[in-house]
């Protein structure tokens, strides 16, 4: 059976989300205090801003598959709360947007992704918002799916379907890189792809767990796709 497509994670998987998200936080949380001082008197540190967001997220099941909809909906409702026009939601997010996008790459992520993309055709399916282009390595990839644009977020299977159907393969031409157990292994086996569970923690596997091999460094992909 012959891989036509390496599609990947995104999030925890090319990069550490949580310091980008960290980050992403400390550069609007800072915007706000300069420009919608009243947001910060009502949330006078991080933290607490950060616990409302978490609490907005919680309130709205709906949107959890579209995080920029979601997060420029909960700015909408704090500009309002503070007599703010909630048209600037949109500045406001992107202020986080662009900062969010500031990432620092794992360990041999950039050249095993350089050299595999002279063989395979790449891909990625994200339940993020952060985008390949405006990061600067989106002419690696053949198409980058996000959760907002399938209408669904892994562990469904319609977003590995769709990735699927961009490019006319059947599932077994595709491999899966992913760190999350559930939404990335589980998820794209569903479908019928192969999989690869990126865990650098080297953490035991969930009971049940098989994806086809597991990696522990972005210099052990190559090697690994060879015995599939």
């Amino acid at each position: 059976m012959t891989i036509h497509c390496i599609a990947f994670d995104l999030d925890d998987t090319l990069w550490d989300c949580q310091s980008v998200i960290e980050y992403a936080e400390q550069v609007m949380y800072r915007w706000l205090q300069a420009y919608y001082p009243i947001i910060s008197q009502h949330y006078p540190c991080l933290d607490s801003l950060v616990a409302n967001r978490i609490a907005y997220v919680s309130q709205h099941p709906e949107l959890q598959h579209d995080l920029t909809a979601l997060r420029t909906d909960w700015l909408q409702q704090l500009l309002a709360e503070s007599a703010y026009n909630p048209a600037h939601a949109e500045q406001i997010f992107q202020i986080f947007w662009q900062a969010r996008n500031q990432v620092k790459f794992f360990p041999e992520v950039l050249p095993s992704l350089e050299r595999l993309a002279q063989n395979y055709a790449l891909g990625v399916i994200t339940n993020g918002n952060a985008d390949v282009h405006h990061i600067g390595i989106g002419h690696l990839f053949e198409f980058a799916l996000n959760s907002a644009k399938a209408g669904v977020s892994k562990p469904h299977p319609a977003i590995f379907q769709q990735a699927l159907n961009k490019l006319q393969l059947e599932p077994h031409q595709m491999v899966y890189v992913g760190d999350d157990p559930e939404k990335d292994v589980i998820g794209a086996q569903q479908v019928g792809l192969r999989t690869i569970w990126f865990n650098p923690q080297r953490r035991e596997p969930p009971l049940g767990l098989k994806p086809d091999a597991i990696m522990t460094n972005f210099a052990e992909i190559e090697a690994l796709l060879k015995l599939l």
